[in-house]
């Protein structure tokens, strides 16, 4: 395991999520592939630190789907998974359609001002090759239409699933073919929220959702072909 790890040391965060946040940020950014083992002590090692604070961030890694415990093996990264993609975007799809319906009766032209600079910072990302830059421009778009629900109880939910759609964003974030779709995609949104017409904003979304659906499929498909030609 040859990792280098950025670890940022927050004097206000506790040393568990201190390594905790190193650990998902390696895993998401592909920095530990997925089946890689997760050893404690090579971990520790490598971060500075003793095994508890590891062992802690391992069992919330497993929690939230990163890491898989195998008998008599440990702790693996877990594989990216056509069923969890499917799971995770069914659960996200609903939510996300409420939000913005909800987000149609509660908008104000402050909101849908931010909204418009986040769709242009979006694209701006993309233009660049700082893919987690683009992932937060991505996520930021979303939120605002989030915090417009009014509803804490969605906005909890949302946000929770927002950790499992991480891996996921960057998988479809990395297809270059998709970027001027998902600008227009998030622009149509836009618009359908300025007009607060909840029945355009609600399709504008479900059409967001199925083609990063399709994307990420497309790739995890061909992703498993290329490496079913290497064996």
């Amino acid at each position: 395991m040859g990792h280098e790890f950025n670890v940022d040391m927050n004097e206000y965060l506790p040393l568990r999520d201190v390594v905790f946040n190193t650990l998902r940020q390696a895993i998401l950014k592909g920095e530990l592939k997925p089946g890689e083992r997760l050893m404690e002590i090579q971990l520790a090692n490598r971060l500075g630190v003793s095994r508890t604070p590891v062992r802690e961030a391992i069992r919330k890694l497993e929690l939230e789907g990163l890491v898989l415990m195998i008998p008599r093996k440990g702790a693996i990264v877990a594989e990216i998974t056509i069923k969890d993609l499917e799971d995770v975007l069914e659960v996200r799809g609903v939510l996300e359609i409420l939000a913005v319906q909800n987000a149609c009766q509660n908008i104000t032209e402050t909101q849908l001002q931010e909204l418009k600079n986040a769709g242009m910072e979006f694209k701006r990302a993309l233009m660049g090759e700082d893919l987690v830059e683009s992932v937060q421009a991505d996520i930021k778009f979303h939120e605002i239409i989030y915090g417009a629900t009014n509803n804490r109880r969605l906005l909890q939910l949302l946000n929770n699933l927002r950790e499992q759609m991480y891996r996921y964003r960057m998988e479809y974030l990395k297809d270059k073919r998709m970027h001027k779709t998902l600008v227009d995609e998030h622009e149509a949104i836009r618009k359908a929220l300025k007009k607060h017409d909840p029945v355009k904003a609600g399709n504008a979304v479900k059409v967001h959702i199925e083609n990063q659906r399709k994307c990420i499929i497309d790739s995890l498909t061909s992703e498993k072909s290329r490496m079913d030609e290497k064996v």
